[in-house]
């Protein structure tokens, strides 16, 4: 009796999005487990992630019910307990200081390669192709690696920093195809063992440092899908740190995922599972934080692009799962389809957006051509 009574609220709620439990459209939830209405309507989105995670629910296409979900703004219909302690915890705390950074380099950027290599491309890519003239993965991150190089007009005689280097996969691509000097930060143990070998041999070095601890003087500077990591609080910490390892004249390009409206809050769900104390910048948080430090030379946004980005991701992810399965239990692949298709229908409702930024010092004598 209460669970029918819980279907018929949640039914209502979702009725908004025609959305139907049980229904027959590629978008409408399937439920197995009569305790989904409860935990949904108790928990909001972690209830939500986690129900699925444990089979309690299915749906045929995950990513087109989130947009529908995103775009009425259902989430904020639902009760989400603990959001007045989460408000408290983000503008109380510094979650990303250089001890609580370490948590998501652990647990998730430190998970086997394998696993990463299972749904990227070649270089290594995890963050936004750029698909220009193109359906194909692969071929989406080239041009954006080498959008990156034209946006910060490299050349053989430049010295490049990249903040949060990943796996390597712009330091070989901007060595190789520019002949370029690149030096690469991370805190992730893996990437920067995994990086070391895959740039071996070119003019790259990866060394392990938190950006608040690394010093020296750089013609460009790029950070690419990692300031979603630092947090509000440390925005304009980070970027005073660029603008004093880049030389007079040079070049800092920015690439982000962003958000329409400035919180210090993200998705419970994500937070718990993905990308523990990550947070996304609005374009109010990244214009104070580069206030009295930067000129803007160029604002690229092309957010659509992770959409087709993360489908990609999601294809390969399945695709290669038999390779994974001796390492990772079924509840993990159930745990990233819902990551990749949820954050695909995020991008498709326009609740997320990807944007490249091309900043300097001083103003780019001449003024500055943008490029696309």
């Amino acid at each position: 009796m209460e669970n029918g009574r819980l279907k018929q609220t949640l039914q209502k709620i979702l009725a908004g999005a025609n959305i139907n439990i049980n229904g027959t459209n590629s978008w409408d939830i399937q439920v197995h487990d009569e305790r989904f209405y409860q935990r949904v309507l108790a928990q909001g989105s972690l209830g939500f992630g986690e129900s699925y995670m444990e089979g309690w629910w299915d749906c045929e296409q995950l990513d087109g019910l989130v947009s529908r979900i995103l775009n009425k703004e259902l989430i904020e219909k639902v009760d989400r307990r603990g959001l007045l302690l989460d408000i408290l915890r983000a503008q109380l705390l510094n979650l990303q200081d250089k001890e609580r950074s370490k948590k998501v380099a652990k647990e998730h950027y430190d998970l086997s390669p394998k696993l990463y290599e299972s749904f990227l491309d070649p270089y290594n890519q995890y963050t936004c192709g750029y698909f220009k003239d193109t359906n194909n993965l692969n071929r989406a991150q080239e041009q954006k690696l080498d959008l990156i190089c034209r946006k910060l007009k490299l050349s053989s005689k430049d010295n490049v920093l990249d903040i949060g280097c990943g796996w390597g996969g712009f330091a070989k691509f901007a060595s190789e195809r520019y002949g370029c000097q690149v030096t690469g930060i991370s805190i992730s143990d893996e990437q920067i063992k995994y990086a070391r070998e895959y740039c071996e041999g070119l003019p790259v070095k990866i060394i392990k440092s938190d950006y608040r601890n690394f010093n020296g003087e750089f013609d460009k500077i790029l950070i690419c899908g990692m300031i979603e990591h630092v947090g509000p609080k440390n925005y304009p910490i980070i970027m005073k740190k660029v603008n004093e390892l880049l030389k007079k004249g040079g070049l800092f390009l920015l690439h982000t995922i962003g958000i329409n409206k400035s919180t210090n809050l993200t998705d419970p769900w994500i937070d718990k599972y993905i990308f523990p104390n990550s947070r996304l910048p609005s374009v109010k948080q990244i214009g104070e934080a580069i206030e009295n430090l930067f000129v803007l030379e160029d604002w690229h946004s092309f957010g659509q692009d992770y959409d087709k980005t993360l489908m990609a991701w999601h294809k390969n992810f399945n695709r290669n799962w038999d390779n994974l399965k001796g390492i990772y239990d079924k509840k993990f692949k159930r745990m990233w389809n819902y990551y990749l298709l949820s954050c695909a229908g995020s991008f498709r409702a326009r609740k997320n957006q990807l944007w490249q930024l091309v900043l300097s010092k001083k103003g780019v004598k001449g003024g500055y051509k943008s490029v696309r």
